[in-house]
């Protein structure tokens, strides 16, 4: 599994580079712009927890727990995964009543801000209000009529309680596609702003929102006309995104073009497996848009005939061997002399191959020449002199 999730990674993050460089780079009014240099739009302050999110602060990465929330010791124990890998906000589902004592008492103990995730029972939001949650994320389409809305806003505002207003494409209330016409982006967006104002009208304004769609270009037309209205913080994401590769190429797209466009302050990767793949995804797409690093970014070539060492093998037991360092740090693993030496020489560390070894490059220097077998070592080594007791 773990060689899939780093293989469908490094496939999802080459697509969304390849994206970049051969479109242009082009925003939608066709303003050539730099990755490096990407102009984020402006949006309120929201705090969950120790957590900011908006207002120019780094770009947060959210998962969600696959575990039932009434198993405590199990949600627990994958919430401490998820920070391990470097995940910032968690949702845990808050299904019944026993989902919300289970919730209190992951609380207790969780190193991470918590979002409670409710669909359908208003009274389960209040609930978990009252129990202390950094953050609700409601539905608007099925958490029932206007008047439940309110309260939940009331209560929220009472509480300090950040609230995330996600809609989804698939569960669009009856009303919303009988006035525009459907399940299309009208009615997203016209489903949003309806909620906006209810939370509005009750003075509480410490929102984010999402509107999440299964295909790419319906989630990248909402997103832009939402941004184009307020100014809160949006939480990006491909809804049922499928299994890794399908979620790493379509979520690389659509985030890929939003981010670079500078809509969105929070990210979630959604994956049909497990949820640190989400978060190692999610990382990659924000480092190969120059807006967050975390750990190793490995350049790797697509491999040609020019090729005389085994690349893929050597870039794969790489990745397996860097996976736990914390960079941040780029190396080149590059198979000939066409590319290679540039490349190498671009990166932090590097290796440039030619027939059965390797030039290893050190901030732009020669360190050294070794044979194949020895790459993998030799890179690690001066890995670990960069990144020292790790």
């Amino acid at each position: 599994m773990t060689s899939c999730i780093v293989s469908c990674i490094s496939r999802g993050a080459i697509l969304l580079r390849h994206w970049l460089r051969r479109m242009g780079e082009l925003c939608p009014y066709n303003r050539r712009i730099s990755v490096n240099k990407i102009k984020r739009k402006k949006t309120r302050l929201v705090r969950v927890g120790n957590v900011k999110i908006g207002a120019g602060n780094p770009i947060i990465v959210q998962s969600m727990l696959r575990t039932p929330t009434a198993k405590v010791s199990a949600s627990l124990k994958e919430i401490r995964k998820l920070a391990y890998a470097g995940c910032e906000l968690v949702r845990l589902a808050v299904r019944d009543e026993a989902d919300l004592v289970a919730l209190s008492r992951i609380k207790e103990k969780s190193p991470l801000p918590l979002i409670a995730d409710v669909h359908f029972d208003y009274r389960l939001v209040l609930g978990a209000i009252a129990g202390g949650i950094d953050k609700i994320r409601i539905n608007p389409g099925n958490i029932g009529s206007s008047a439940r809305l309110r309260t939940v806003a009331v209560a929220a505002k009472q509480h300090g309680v950040a609230v995330r207003i996600g809609v989804n494409a698939g569960s669009l209330s009856r009303a919303a596609i009988h006035r525009w016409g459907g399940s299309n982006a009208k009615a997203m967006v016209g489903s949003a702003l309806q909620a906006v104002r209810i939370f509005e009208q009750a003075g509480h304004r410490q929102l984010v929102l999402s509107l999440k769609a299964s295909d790419v270009g319906r989630t990248i037309e909402v997103y832009r006309r939402i941004a184009a209205k307020l100014d809160y913080p949006l939480h990006l994401g491909v809804t049922e995104a499928g299994l890794p590769l399908a979620a790493a190429v379509k979520s690389s797209l659509a985030l890929g073009v939003l981010l670079t466009e500078g809509i969105g302050d929070t990210i979630r990767v959604s994956v049909t497996g497990e949820p640190v793949g989400e978060t190692e995804i999610a990382y990659k797409i924000l480092s190969a848009l120059g807006l967050r690093k975390r750990g190793i970014e490995i350049i790797a070539c697509p491999v040609c005939g020019r090729c005389r060492v085994n690349l893929a093998k050597l870039a794969r037991r790489l990745a397996v061997e860097v996976k736990e360092l914390p960079g941040p740090l780029t190396v080149a693993v590059m198979g000939c002399e066409v590319n290679g030496p540039g490349e190498a020489r671009e990166a932090d560390l590097g290796v440039a191959c030619g027939e059965g070894v390797g030039l290893i490059f050190k901030r732009g220097q020669i360190v050294r020449k070794v044979r194949e077998a020895g790459i993998v070592d030799a890179l690690l080594v001066e890995i670990r002199r960069i990144i020292p007791n790790k």
